[in-house]
C-alpha cells in the first residue's frame, strides 16, 4: 500500500468515527437545516436535474432538499451502481416514489425509470476540507462520474456532510474530483 492510500485508510477510520458521533447529535435537526438553505445560485443558471442519495449508514438524509427542489421544479435524481470500477448512472426520482433495493441495499429508482444527466450532483462523505477536497469510502464512484460529466457540461458538486467532518486537509492526488460546495447543519460553504 502506497503512503496516499495509507493516509486515506487512516483518515477514513478517523471520519467515520467523527460522523457517527456528529449523526447521532444532529440526525433529526440536520436534513431540514439542508432544506432550508438557499440552494447556490452558479448551480441554478442553466441546471435543471439535480441528484441526491438516499442516506447510508450515517449520511445525512437529502430527501427533505429534493423534495424542496422538486416543488420548486428541480427535476430529482438518485445514483445506481451499474458496475464496480465504473461511473454511477442516474434514474428519475421526486420524493415519494418507489424504490428498488440496489447495491448494497440502497434504495434506487426502479429501472422504468428514465435516465438523466444531472446538472448537479449532491454528494456523500466521510471527510471534507474547504477547498473542496471529499474523502469517500474508496471506491471511486463519485470522481469517475463528475470526470465524465465534466468532460460534457458544467456540473456543480455540493458535499453534503456534518460539520464536524471538516478536516484541515483532506489526502488526494489527481484523480480526486472537488466539490463546489458543501452544505453542513451550520453553513453552506463555498470551497475554493
Amino acid at each position: 500500500m502506497d503512503s496516499l492510500a495509507h493516509a486515506k485508510k487512516a483518515a477514513r477510520a478517523t471520519a467515520t468515527t467523527l460522523r457517527l458521533l456528529a449523526h447521532a447529535a444532529a440526525r433529526d435537526d440536520a436534513p431540514g437545516k439542508l432544506a432550508s438553505y438557499d440552494f447556490p445560485l452558479s448551480a441554478k443558471v442553466g441546471a435543471s436535474v439535480v441528484s441526491g442519495f438516499f442516506p447510508y449508514q450515517s449520511e445525512i438524509d437529502t430527501r427533505p432538499l429534493l423534495g424542496r427542489l422538486a416543488g420548486e421544479g428541480w427535476t430529482t435524481a438518485l445514483p445506481i451502481v451499474v458496475k464496480l470500477g465504473h461511473p454511477l448512472e442516474f434514474r428519475r426520482w421526486y420524493p415519494g416514489e418507489a424504490t428498488v433495493p440496489g447495491k448494497w441495499d440502497i434504495p434506487r429508482p426502479p429501472d422504468t425509470s428514465p435516465l438523466v444527466e444531472p446538472d448537479v450532483l449532491l454528494v456523500p462523505l466521510l471527510a471534507f476540507d474547504r477547498t473542496g477536497f471529499r474523502l469517500g469510502y474508496g471506491g471511486g464512484f463519485y470522481d469517475r462520474t463528475l470526470e465524465l460529466l465534466r468532460s460534457k457540461k458544467p456540473v456543480t458538486a455540493i458535499g453534503i456532510g456534518y460539520a464536524a467532518q471538516e478536516v484541515d486537509r483532506v489526502p488526494h492526488d489527481a484523480h480526486d474530483q472537488k466539490l463546489d460546495y458543501v452544505m453542513t447543519e451550520k453553513e453552506l460553504i463555498r470551497c475554493g
